[in-house]
Order: C-alpha cells, then sequence, then structure tokens
C-alpha cells in the first residue's frame, strides 16, 4: 500500500487497541483483547472511507453485543493525524471518515514518488517466470496467442511493479509430433512442386506458410532432395524452415512490445539428458511401471485421473515427459520460487496432472500457477469473423496488428479476466472516440497535457504546494479523484495475487472517468492563485498516474491527440 494508505491503517489499529485498554480499565469492555478483524473500503463512501467489523469478530469471546462493544470503544477515540470522526453502522461496524490531510498527503506522496509511485515490495524479489504464448513454431500465431501475449506480458509486468524478479519465457515446442506434422507437411508441398499428384497429408498444415517456405527451399535446392530419402529431406525441410518461423515469431512479438528474457527449446530437453534422468529419477521413487511395452507413471497416486505414458514401446519420450522435465528444469535447475504459466482453457485437464508430477517429485504444487484464459470472438460490422487454423483462412497476430493499433490490441485484451471469453470489436479497436477504452484513457493524459500547456502558455505554471493549501480540494469531485489515485499501490498487489492485471486496465479507464468528471466540475485556472495552484498539482498527479499504469501495460501516454 501507499506510504499514506499504510498511516492511516496503523492509525486505525492504535485506536481500536489503546480505545480497547481503555474500556477495559473502567470495565466496560472484558479485558480480552479484540479479535481479528479486516479495515476495508465501503462499496458506499457515504457510509465512511474505512469500515472496521472489529466489534463483529469480538462479539463471540467478549460475551457481548457488537453494537455494545463498538459504543464502548467510540466512547474513547479521539480525532488523529487522518482520522476525522467515526460512526457506528448497522448491527455494529465502525465506520471512519478521513480529514483533509489525508487527501493532500496523497497527492503530495503521488508527486514525490514520481513514476515509482504505485509501485511495493510486496514480492520481496522473490525469482518469477512468467511463460506465455509458447505458440507451437509451426506456423504464424493466430489470435488466442494475441490474447496470451498481452494478458501474459502485462501480468509480467505488474509483478515487477510489486517487487518480484521477473522472467519472461517462450517454450518452443521444436520436438515431437507437431513437428512430424510440420516435416511431412513441408515434404508434400516440396515434392508437388515437381510432381501436383503427390497427396497431402491428411493431418497436414494446409497455412499458405507451408507452400512458401517450401517454394523458397525449391528455388534454394532445386529438385536435389526428390532423390534422397524421405527422412533426410524432411530433416532438410525442418532445418531450413524451422528457424524461419521462431524468427518471424520473435519479429512478430517485438511488434506486439514483448521482448522475453529465455527462449527456451524443447530440443534441449532431449539432448542433454534431462528426459532419461527424469525417468531414471521416477524409477528410484516407484513411480514407474512397464506396460505393453511403454514405460508408465503412476500419476492416479498424485490425483491423475489416468496413469500417464513417459516413454513409449518406440522408446520415443512422450510430450508429457517432456513437459514434466521442463517444469523440473524451471524450479529445480533454475531456482525460480514461483512459475506462471497462461495456457488456453482448453489444456484445463492437464492442469492436475502437471501439478500432481510436480508433487510426485518434490516440488510443491501451489509454487506451479496456471492461468488459463478463455477464447477471443472476433466481431466485424457486429458478426463474428470466422476463422479456421486448420484451412489457413485466418487472423493472425500479424494481420491483426496491420489492422489495429498496438496500443488498442494489448489494452483490449486486458480488458476482462482470462477466465471471462472475450469479444475483440475490430471496428471499436480502431475508432478515435471515447467508446475505444485505450483511446478513452490515453486522451485524458493527452488533456492533461495540454491544460498544462496551455497555462504555461498564458505564464501559469505549476509549483509546489504546501499541504495546506492542497487541504483545500475539498470538492467532492476531487476527493473522489484522489481517494481513487490513493489505490494504485493496493490494486497492483491484488492484480499480482489474483494472476489479474484486468484490474489495471479497469483502473485506467475509471481514472480517466474521474478526471474528466474532476475537471468539468472545478474551474482549475482563477484568481484563486492557491486553489488554482493546488488544483494544478491534482492534474500533475492524476497525469504521472496515468502514465505509471500505462507504462506497466507498456501502451503508449500521449502527450497530444
Amino acid at each position: 500500500m501507499s506510504q499514506v494508505i499504510v498511516a492511516i491503517h496503523e492509525e486505525i489499529k492504535e485506536l481500536l487497541q489503546r480505545a480497547a485498554e481503555a474500556a477495559a480499565s473502567r470495565e466496560e469492555l472484558p479485558a480480552a483483547s479484540l479479535s481479528p478483524y479486516t479495515i476495508e473500503v465501503p462499496a458506499d463512501r457515504s457510509h465512511g472511507d474505512y469500515a472496521v467489523n472489529a466489534a463483529m469478530t469480538s462479539a463471540k469471546a467478549m460475551r457481548m453485543p457488537p453494537r455494545k462493544i463498538a459504543e464502548a470503544l467510540c466512547g474513547y477515540f479521539t480525532p488523529g493525524t487522518y482520522v476525522d470522526r467515526w460512526e457506528i453502522a448497522g448491527p455494529g461496524f465502525i465506520n471512519f471518515f478521513v480529514a483533509p490531510r489525508f487527501y493532500a498527503d496523497v497527492v503530495l506522496e503521488i508527486l514525490e514518488k514520481g513514476n515509482r509511485y504505485g509501485q511495493s515490495d510486496f514480492g520481496q524479489g522473490k525469482k518469477v517466470m512468467v511463460e506465455f504464448v509458447s505458440a507451437n513454431p509451426t506456423g504464424p500465431m493466430h489470435i488466442g496467442n494475441a490474447r496470451g501475449g498481452a494478458l501474459g506480458d502485462c501480468l509480467a509486468g505488474v509483478l515487477t511493479a510489486v517487487g518480484y524478479n521477473v522472467t519472461r519465457e517462450f517454450y518452443v515446442n521444436d520436438a515431437g509430433n507437431q513437428i512430424e506434422k510440420f516435416a511431412g507437411s513441408l515434404e508434400a508441398r516440396y515434392l508437388q512442386i515437381f510432381d501436383p499428384s503427390v497427396e497431402f497429408p491428411e493431418d497436414g498444415y494446409h497455412g499458405a506458410d507451408i507452400t512458401e517456405h517450401a517454394r523458397r527451399f525449391a528455388d534454394r535446392e532445386g529438385d536435389t532432395y526428390v532423390r534422397v530419402s524421405s527422412q533426410a529431406r524432411r530433416q532438410a525441410l525442418v532445418d531450413y524452415a524451422l528457424p524461419l518461423n521462431i524468427a518471424g515469431l520473435k519479429a512478430d512479438l517485438e511488434q506486439y512490445r514483448i521482448y522475453y528474457d529465455v527462449w527456451f527449446l524443447e530440443s534441449q530437453l532431449h539432448k542433454d539428458g534431462s528426459i532419461e534422468k527424469l525417468v531414471e529419477d521416477m524409477k528410484a521413487r516407484g513411480l514407474i511401471y512397464e506396460k505393453d511395452g511403454a514405460l508408465w507413471y503412476e500419476a492416479t497416486r498424485f490425483g491423475g485421473e489416468k496413469d500417464e505414458v513417459m516413454i513409449r514401446k518406440n522408446g520415443i519420450p512422450t510430450y508429457f515427459a517432456a513437459d514434466i522435465a521442463y517444469h523440473l528444469n524451471k524450479f529445480k535447475t533454475r531456482g525460480f520460487d514461483q512459475v506462471i504459466n497462461v495456457w488456453g482453457a482448453d489444456h484445463h485437464g492437464h492442469v492436475a496432472r502437471l501439478k500432481g508430477a510436480m508433487e510426485a517429485m518434490g516440488v510443491d504444487p501451489q509454487r506451479l500457477h496456471i492461468v488459463l484464459m478463455q477464447m477471443v470472438r472476433l466481431v466485424r460490422d457486429g458478426e463474428a469473423v470466422k476463422v479456421s487454423k486448420r484451412t489457413g483462412k485466418s487472423i493472425t497476430l500479424r494481420t491483426l496488428l496491420d489492422e489495429v493499433p498496438v496500443d488498442a490490441a494489448r489494452f483490449i485484451f486486458n480488458l476482462r479476466e482470462p477466465a471471462s471469453h472475450l469479444e475483440f470489436d475490430l471496428d471499436l479497436a480502431v475508432e478515435q472516440t471515447a467508446q475505444n477504452p485505450v483511446y478513452y484513457v490515453q486522451y485524458a493524459h493527452a488533456r492533461i497535457c495540454s491544460i498544462l500547456k496551455r497555462l504555461e502558455s498564458q505564464g501559469v505554471m505549476p509549483r509546489a504546494c504546501t499541504r495546506e493549501e492542497l487541504e483545500r480540494l475539498d470538492a467532492p469531485e476531487e476527493r473522489e479523484l484522489i481517494r481513487h489515485l490513493s489505490s494504485l499501490t493496493r490494486l497492483l498487489v491484488d492484480a499480482a495475487r489474483d494472476y489479474n492485471p484486468a484490474g489495471v486496465t479497469r483502473f485506467a479507464m475509471e481514472t480517466a472517468t474521474l478526471f474528466h468528471k474532476f475537471y468539468n466540475a472545478c474551474r482549475v485556472q482563477g484568481d484563486d492563485e492557491p486553489l488554482m495552484q493546488a488544483r494544478l498539482q491534482l492534474c500533475v498527479a492524476s497525469r504521472q498516474v496515468l502514465r505509471n499504469v500505462l507504462d506497466i501495460l507498456k501502451i503508449e501516454a500521449p502527450v497530444s491527440m
């Protein structure tokens, strides 16, 4: 929490403790201490700025009605630095109202901390990996990857802001069945150049990128690879096309403002013996048995619905074996305290078995967090845009960003919780109106810059204000805006704890709304110079908070629009 919020919480706790002791000394309350209670912000601020349920939670231990306890406590309260007054509500809630100094000190704290405002040490420097997108490198990224990219990257930004040591990672599935299918598709398209009668695999990739790779490979190599073995031909095609695809993924993601710290290759786990070591470790733990020539992991001992094959009877490891080895590499080899994976909701069934495997291998499954993300429904002209990854007729991340500004894509993809279905309106995303949520927020930032620039042209420059001057910000619209700005630190902590950056985009939109409301209700420029300067400082503080939030989301904060 911000230092002002921390201070008022401590002040309320101290008031309650002193009052309980005073009431007990006069035998108005039992000597027992107050039971654990919460300090919350009421949904309706007319009921107070903070609500405490101490009388409710202590009723059983004190054997008294909550309201009577609340009355006894309130009899010994005295106004403090931030607490101005209080009242009892309902069966015994105690509502506290803050003093004008609270609002002044919030503005002063924002101005003092600048671009650090909202940051905290909640994460205490713990090492956290966020693995997201991790699309198969067999083709371009689809629209689901676009949502996963925005979600994962913004979540990583939130975690960094609250004090975690964050690593962004992309897991490249460059081994296994997907690569075999990729190789077969490339081979067929290559051979068709020289013999159109060659059949295409029924389960092959039909995308235009496959055809283009094959054509360019043929331009470079001619028919050389028609006369070699299928295995050699496939290997040559994959060695040519896969690095191009990975480079394309990197370029597309960088256009999307996503920069990974690590690109981890699945093939590394096969080459360095990690999977073989995993199987040996599982054998030593009594987790492996043989059946039908394959090696099976006894997953049902750790919450799995069925046992899982680790090594097929042909000696080839399964994807699940590689996945377990990969996650043990995250925890045991590289020492991450927490690992967060952003997956599509269709991977729901994989969550329990992977967590179970971590438990089986001695890793606390609570250290592994899976964020499941629902699908995206694209809409244009009010109608759903039909996409098909199989036929290659789809909107990819690249084609989306050719049409929609990066700012709009990143913002809109984070408007709703990951578990909620998202409708992405392609028409709205390019609108320059208040209906477009990112435009609405960016306009608020630009509007503040314009206000300050216009006043500067008239010789009115913002100056530092005293606390007493800032305490004059007492209009309802001013106080509502300041209260909102004061909640940023807590908002970021909650977003990090819930693995949900959607709250950050909503905070930005509400900041814009409350600023417009303040500016329309309270005249900034005027003859009352101290009040004008206090309002200018509130403008500067609002701009700073908007910029800080947009920076976390990697969205531009324009100075003009």
